[in-house]
């Protein structure tokens, strides 16, 4: 049987869902950190804003960006959000990262709305100018596995 989670597959869906005690870590302005892999096999992380769309968990970047090539390449992934109030209670997700175009630019203004004051990113967080240069996908995550801290898992 073919690995589903080799480069260029593309992952299955309806996987492990984030459980009801944590949701608010997606639906508060709180950041996270995704883990993808170089094409080295070193990790790489990033800082990222946060989503859930009921199914997968959600990043928005710009394709042209590492994490979007590393993504291409090998969609294994890991996302860790740590609740800044108690930085005992987090989730990590490991799975697999599909790339989608659709809805991308309006999702991204969607997360500027919760994570800043501003009522979109370009023209407000980023300059207006850069929108024509980048392709915005989002990074939805197929959770294989959810990680919760010792005292809710």
């Amino acid at each position: 049987m073919a690995d589903p989670t080799a480069p260029g597959r593309t992952p299955a869906i309806g996987d492990v869902p984030v459980p009801d005690s944590h949701l608010d870590l997606f639906t508060r302005p709180v950041p996270g950190v995704l883990t993808t892999m170089m094409p080295d096999g070193q990790p790489q992380s990033s800082l990222v804003w946060v989503d859930y769309d009921g199914e997968c968990a959600l990043v928005n970047t710009k394709r042209e960006r590492r994490k979007s090539r590393n993504i291409a390449a090998n969609p294994k992934v890991s996302l860790l959000v740590v609740d800044p109030a108690n930085t005992g209670r987090f989730v990590q997700i490991r799975g697999c990262a599909e790339l989608v175009e659709e809805g991308a630019p309006e999702h991204l203004d969607r997360v500027t709305r919760r994570y800043t004051s501003h009522p979109c990113y370009c023209g407000h967080v980023y300059p207006i100018a850069q929108q024509l240069l980048e392709n915005r996908v989002i990074c939805r995550i197929h959770a294989t596995r959810i990680t919760l801290d010792a005292i809710h898992a």
